[in-house]
């Protein structure tokens, strides 16, 4: 009996809810740190340093030269390091969640056909992409985590309130991950999947995480507003400096959204993927 043959017969026989949740998310989780374990250690450990060489490069290297620092949101003056920092904190989630989500995915769904399997047993497409996400997730956490710790041994915490960057970096994985899965199961190519590349690259660059917002036109710095990532530097920077303010509501409503867009999204893709 192929694989689609089971997957259909289970759809039939129960329908609804239970068709697309069996609530063993775990299981897809469990694999997936099987998997990272024996092969893809060291490349999950290469993103580690990445947002650390930036650091070092630029907000230590460069800032060193800039005698005036940067200006926060309360108005007050702070290191250049102590600036970009936080935006590299959220960009380290953002890639952690992203790259999961996207390479990873796209080789089980067009390589590996780990889905189909996973489809033919109890699981059901909630379950596949809930533990894909965590998968991601985690990873995204790894990263924030590890730098965090890197800027509080260099000094640019500048806040108790920086401890509440660890859930806001999960909040910030969370979202990219769940929309990133369901984007990829629309691309077919290796040259396709160049093109989150090509997305993610100016969102690097210009989501005020080198310099402020006020340097754009305003049509531009709309434009930047719209970024999930500018939302996710802005959350974090305000935390780790202490510097809150009401926006920053507005920030975590937009990534509660996010979640629930990219969840919803993913879910039906892989239904209509695997089981339609």
């Amino acid at each position: 009996m192929s694989v689609e043959t089971k997957v259909q017969g289970r759809v039939t026989s129960h329908g609804g809810v239970r068709a697309l949740y069996s609530g063993n998310a775990r299981s897809v989780v469990g694999r997936g740190l099987l998997a990272t374990r024996s092969t893809n250690w060291i490349i999950v450990l290469t993103g580690v340093f990445e947002p650390i060489f930036y650091l070092l490069a630029l907000g230590i290297g460069l800032g060193s030269y800039i005698g005036g620092g940067v200006v926060d949101a309360h108005g007050n003056c702070i290191p250049y390091a102590a600036y970009i920092a936080p935006a590299l904190l959220a960009v380290s989630a953002m890639n952690g969640a992203i790259y999961d989500s996207t390479w990873n995915v796209f080789f089980k769904m067009h390589f590996g056909k780990l889905y189909q399997g996973m489809l033919a047993t109890r699981l059901g497409p909630l379950d596949v992409a809930l533990g894909e996400i965590s998968l991601a997730l985690l990873r995204g956490a790894a990263y924030g985590t590890t730098f965090l710790l890197v800027m509080q041994v260099l000094g640019l915490t500048l806040s108790w309130t920086a401890i509440l960057a660890l859930p806001a970096l999960l909040l910030i994985a969370f979202g990219f991950a769940s929309l990133g899965m369901g984007i990829t199961s629309y691309l077919k190519s290796f040259q396709q999947m160049d093109w989150i590349t090509f997305a993610l690259l100016p969102m690097f660059l210009f989501s005020a995480t080198f310099y402020p917002l006020s340097v754009y036109p305003a049509p531009i710095q709309w434009v930047v507003q719209a970024l999930p990532l500018w939302h996710g530097v802005e959350l974090v920077r305000g935390l780790t400096t202490g510097a809150l303010t009401p926006a920053m509501i507005v920030h975590v409503l937009y990534f509660l959204v996010m979640v629930a867009v990219g969840l919803v999204f993913t879910t039906r893709r892989l239904r209509a993927l695997f089981l339609d």
